[in-house]
């Protein structure tokens, strides 16, 4: 690797240098800042170490012009000055570090580890910690584990998968064959546990779902007094959440935890049962004009307004409150605009659609497919979008106005890759690639959820006959008849309604200002 040393006491550095040079680094050297651009634009320079006090060009002035020349060049400032103002403007140059005069081997050597050898000594590091964590996983998954368990778990798997992907590192492979093996067990969790869980309420031990959000959570909030901002980003991903976190934690204090989305895991069942407080069958029995059946051509989330009205009613609640869907830019910007008359409210929901809208476009569109191509592409889109985005504009603007923030979604999603067969002669069959509901549906009952009786789940019945299947893993349903199509246009899209850790185990943040 190559170096440049620049300071006008060179030859007082002498021992600094053969000391590098035994590192094996080949040093080139400068007295002053105009002979140090000229080796800047003929050599390629691994990092730079630049005094900021010589005559002539000062040390401050070289860093702009090389800057100039090299702007991913490393440089590191050495200085006898502690003066800050002499700090903050070096940092704000984009130095990689700072060091006191007088110098010795070790702080230099120390320095060269973080600027030019970081990533070799992070990726080795998190490859050991997950070869240790390994074993401890696969013993987990291999556990009768609680609901909370798997949550844990799920966590720890999200961990590491971006641990690994910030190091591109080759163990990426097998921990992507273990969240592979965890979402099998997970399935079979779901399967046995399921219909007792929607027996019982939250307080005879079953998790979190997805109509009790209000009631455990918004309400007791509502009832300290507290204004609360409730933000529902559908189709949203724990993993998805993790990369915007850093972005939020300057601005808020952050609770974090995770909950079970209902079965199946779309809009019109969970996020209707999340802003009604009740079970789609209750919904459907109790407020028949606010349900919208599977054949109906309607959009199905058109009633969420008057669903929350509902449940603020029943509950005999007096808070007033404001709903906003938010489909494009222009419609967030009137949000942005409307914010000062909202603040006499005790509730404003407002639900983001952007990242549903981005995984149902990927699937017909090539070029986002090309575009976003791995999960971790994925998840960078997401943060992309939220960072350019006026959903950061509008917490920025909560944090100064002292709101208490939720953010939650409805369902997540997961990119299947593996078609089981499923065959109907009905009509009145639904779309959807991982939850099938039909009077005469055909299937390999090892391969599937089903839910004979919708009942036990909670779950609207069109006719007596009707069945709920659902796909599991990283499955998705095709027909027999028109297989090779579906297999050749779905398979590697991201869909959501069946079980998988993914779509079930999703986020619920509590924002604070800071």
């Amino acid at each position: 690797m190559n170096l440049l040393w620049i300071d006008d006491e060179i030859g007082m550095l002498r021992p600094h240098i053969l000391f590098l040079e035994g590192k094996g680094y080949q040093v080139d050297t400068a007295t002053n800042g105009q002979d140090a651009l000229d080796c800047c634009r003929t050599t390629d320079y691994d990092a730079v170490f630049l005094d900021e006090h010589m005559p002539g060009m000062s040390g401050l002035e070289t860093l702009s012009r090389i800057k100039e020349l090299r702007p991913t060049l490393p440089v590191v400032m050495i200085t006898k000055s502690e003066e800050e103002n002499i700090m903050n403007m070096a940092i704000g140059q984009k130095i990689a570090d700072y060091l006191i005069k007088p110098v010795n081997p070790s702080q230099i050597w120390l320095s060269l580890k973080k600027i030019l050898h970081r990533n070799d000594l992070v990726n080795e590091a998190a490859q050991t910690a997950y070869r240790q964590d390994f074993g401890k996983i696969g013993m987990r998954i291999d556990d009768s584990l609680t609901a909370a368990d798997w949550m844990e778990l799920y966590r720890r798997l999200v961990y590491w998968e971006l641990e690994l992907e910030e190091t591109h590192s080759p163990m990426s492979e097998m921990l992507a064959m273990q969240k592979q093996e965890a979402n099998t067990a997970f399935g079979k969790f779901v399967k046995r546990n399921y219909t007792d869980w929607m027996a019982t309420t939250e307080r005879e031990g079953r998790p979190l779902f997805s109509p009790d959000i209000f009631k455990q959570t918004l309400f007791p909030l509502l009832d300290r007094g507290e204004r609360v901002f409730f933000i529902v980003l559908d189709n949203f991903r724990y993993d998805q959440w993790r990369m915007l976190a850093s972005d939020l934690s300057d601005r808020f204090n952050i609770d974090e935890q995770l909950y079970f989305s209902i079965l199946p895991t779309t809009t019109q069942y969970a996020r209707n049962a999340l802003f009604s407080g009740l079970m789609p069958d209750r919904i459907a029995t109790l407020f028949p004009d606010l349900w919208v059946d599977e054949e109906a051509d309607e959009y199905k989330n058109l009633n969420e307004a008057p669903l929350i009205r509902t449940l603020l009613e029943r509950h005999q609640r007096n808070d007033t409150f404001t709903y906003h869907k938010i489909n494009d830019t222009a419609a967030a910007e009137r949000l942005l605009a409307q914010l000062p008359g909202l603040t006499g409210n005790a509730l404003t929901v407002a639900v983001f659609n952007f990242i549903d809208i981005l995984s149902h476009s990927r699937t017909e569109n090539k070029t986002l497919r090309e575009l976003i191509a791995t999960e971790a592409a994925y998840r960078s889109i997401t943060l992309s979008w939220f960072r350019h985005s006026p959903l950061r504009e509008l917490l920025n603007t909560l944090a100064g106005e002292r709101w208490r923030v939720i953010i939650t979604t409805d369902h997540g999603s997961i990119r299947v890759n593996h078609p089981v067969k499923v065959q109907s002669n009905s009509r009145d069959i639904n779309a959807n690639l991982r939850y099938k509901l039909s009077r005469n549906i055909s299937y390999n009952p090892k391969q599937v959820f089903e839910v004979t009786h919708p009942a036990h789940a909670h779950l609207p019945a069109p006719n007596v006959s009707s069945r709920y299947v659902f796909a599991t893993g990283s499955d998705f349903f095709a027909y027999h008849s028109d297989y090779n199509r579906y297999v050749n246009h779905y398979t590697d899209t991201f869909q959501h309604g069946g079980i998988s850790m993914e779509e079930m185990m999703i986020p619920l943040i509590s924002l604070t200002s800071k």
